[in-house]
């Protein structure tokens, strides 16, 4: 059985899709990275990064979620689309991995943790993530998913993120990508998706943000002395 180190975040959200999408078994392993558990010499020696999620499935350590959802659609044959596009595949998927998240977690950062409103970056990271949105509002415009007319891995990364688009750009975000905004609600139609939403809802994971979560999650902002580094 496959042991899924999980929290209630984006990144997290698409392995739990694909788990409930493909029938493997699994176990949920809560991992509450707002009391800083992710950095935990155990967590650790699964993944270096001290991120979630991750997977052990029996002697085989996966991290990231763009890397798991490779490995999982590899060892499973699902999601993976037709081979003849296998190249689109890997190629969207990376957009989403280097463009879709990292600048839709920078959005979301700098309008919502950041302790100033700097108005530079954060135009900067809505921006960008507005660029991102009108790319795949283009590329599905003559398509129902992302690579092609089959839902793909690159449809469960892109949802994972593109399901917070109201904490990134705004209730009514979609309304300006049309095409998207379809794609989004073809995707949330699937019965995958309510079983992975309902994933940990028992769990009583911290929600406040005070000075013990920015420090586990923003170690990088404090010295080793403990001092905050503005």
């Amino acid at each position: 059985m496959i042991q899924f180190y999980f929290h209630h975040t984006p990144n997290p959200i698409k392995v739990a899709l694909f788990l409930e999408e493909s029938g493997l078994p699994y176990e949920v392993l809560p991992v509450d990275v707002f009391k800083g558990e992710q950095h935990t010499a155990e967590y650790r020696a699964i993944n270096p990064n001290a991120k979630v999620p991750a997977i052990v499935d029996g002697s085989n350590v996966v991290f990231d979620s763009n890397a798991i959802l490779l490995y999982l659609g590899e060892k499973t044959g699902q999601f993976m689309g037709n081979p003849n596009a296998r190249a689109q595949l890997y190629s969207w998927l990376m957009f989403v991995a280097t463009g879709v998240g990292p600048y839709s977690g920078q959005a979301v950062h700098f309008q919502h943790m950041a302790p100033e409103q700097l108005s530079y970056a954060i135009n900067r990271y809505r921006r960008e993530v507005e660029r991102h949105y009108g790319i795949l509002n283009d590329r599905l415009q003559n398509q129902q998913y992302i690579v092609s007319d089959e839902y793909t891995i690159v449809d469960i990364a892109a949802w994972g993120w593109i399901d917070r688009f109201p904490r990134v750009l705004g209730e009514n975000a979609l309304d300006e990508f049309p095409h998207l905004k379809a794609w989004y609600e073809r995707v949330n139609a699937r019965p995958a998706v309510a079983k992975a939403r309902a994933i940990g809802k028992e769990l009583n994971f911290k929600t406040n943000v005070d000075e013990e979560t920015r420090r586990a999650l923003f170690p990088q902002n404090y010295s080793k002395a403990g001092v905050h580094v503005s």
